[in-house]
């Protein structure tokens, strides 16, 4: 099947990829979306929505290995690895260990810092002029603490996050915090609150973003699985789906956790590993949150939207299995029952699961193929695939409009890898 010139295929119909589409529909490029499943059904489907800019921090910084493996001793820990025979897991998790020191942190967070920014001023253009009807709303996010000293540890990350890259929460004491969130039970130490967060619903998300695609000419195919790209003299000139070749003058490879499938095709072994987490659906209990939540000491997320709530977090290194943990999804309630009066709702509209493809290094791939020059790939956004949509569409529009890049795009090359 052949596209006219300037023509982009998009492989994944996630978050990431639908953001790329966006941005290249925008700049007149022809672009045809191949989804293995549904559009917008994997880990962009029901996740917690939230817009993080406080998130600078990777997941590998000074410690990390120790709090891991003392959470795994816990009962219902929210981490878990499925131990079995991967070398591409212990060789992630070797890179992952070596990455948990202060000069890797701070270079990582400085990325994802300028990432973040660019996205949520994007959101905010996107919102107002096109992206409506998704439930964004602007309320920031509360980390809340139940332990005094974990309470008064934040605060010095709070330090430098505020020094470093002049991001700063609010410190919340028990008083403040239950006067300006009443839905918190009594018995707790205090909060930070990130006034630059936001939230929104992301399955509203992605059925207004198709929409407002397919209104300009996107064609969206789900159910199309790529095995193969076809390449001559350094170039792709046409992907092999089960349902036909799909040619191009230009790829992107948005696979998000599936992206390691194609690193034959690609010519790089790409370090993604999927990170399953959970979440639950139901409606707006009794005495709902005002703010989202995270509640760093059980690893629950809480948000509520204006048309329900959602539970959400955990993370298993468990490969690619398909099962739906109800142990895992009880730990999120019994996680939310520690800080909420009324931590749930009846009934759960929806139970779920999605793998976040993630990095050693907490930063995404944008970068083009070894193998193919005109195959770009754009994966590995770790928990952060919402907040960073934007700024990786805008990005991989600018390098196929051969435009400056509004980021630095060398810190998420795969020249770090090798």
């Amino acid at each position: 099947m052949s596209l006219q010139a300037n023509s982009v295929v998009i492989i994944g119909g996630g978050v990431i990829g639908t953001a790329c589409a966006h941005y290249l529909s925008q700049a007149g490029f022809a672009v045809t979306i191949l989804e293995k499943g549904e559009f917008g059904k994997g880990c962009s489907h029901a996740n917690c929505g939230l817009i993080s800019p406080s998130h600078v921090q990777p997941l590998a910084v000074p410690g990390a290995i120790s709090k891991t493996f003392k959470m795994m001793l816990q009962k219902n820990s929210p981490f878990k690895i499925k131990f079995r025979w991967s070398p591409a897991l212990w060789w992630w998790m070797m890179k992952f260990a070596f990455k948990c020191n202060q000069t890797d942190m701070v270079k990582s967070s400085l990325v994802l810092h300028q990432m973040l920014q660019s996205s949520r001023s994007l959101y905010d253009d996107l919102k107002n002029n096109e992206l409506v009807d998704c439930e964004f709303e602007s309320q920031g996010c509360l980390f809340v603490y139940k332990k005094e000293a974990e309470f008064d540890h934040f605060g010095e990350t709070n330090e430098f996050l505020t020094k470093e890259f002049g991001v700063t929460a609010e410190a919340w004491d028990r008083k403040t915090m239950l006067e300006k969130e009443p839905s918190l039970k009594e018995d707790l130490a205090g909060g930070w609150f990130y006034k630059i967060d936001a939230h929104l619903r992301p399955d509203k998300l992605m059925t207004r973003w198709r929409q407002l695609l397919q209104q300009r000419g996107v064609k969206i195919i789900e159910r199309c699985e790529v095995s193969e790209i076809k390449a001559e003299h350094g170039k792709a000139r046409a992907v092999v789906t089960n349902q036909g070749e799909f040619a191009a003058d230009s790829f992107i490879v948005a696979l998000g956790a599936w992206t390691p499938f194609l690193n034959k095709e690609l010519g790089f072994p790409i370090p993604i590993e999927p990170g399953k987490g959970y979440s639950m659906t139901m409606p707006r209990p009794q005495i709902c949150p005002v703010h989202p939540m995270l509640l760093p000491e059980v690893k629950v997320a809480v948000t509520p939207f204006m048309s329900g709530y959602r539970l959400g977090s955990t993370m298993e290194f468990a490969g690619y299995d398909t099962t739906l943990n109800h142990e895992r999804l009880n730990s999120l309630k019994e996680g939310a029952e520690q800080y909420l009066k009324h931590p749930y709702a009846d009934p759960v509209v929806e139970e779920w699961y999605g793998w976040r493809p993630m990095t050693y290094d907490s930063l995404p791939v944008i970068d083009y193929s070894p193998r193919c020059r005109n195959v770009i790939i754009s994966a590995g956004h770790n928990m952060l695939g919402l907040s960073l949509a934007p700024s990786t569409g805008k990005l991989v529009a600018e390098m196929l409009t051969e435009n400056k890049p509004h980021l630095e795009l060398n810190p998420l090359s795969l020249q770090r890898f090798r």
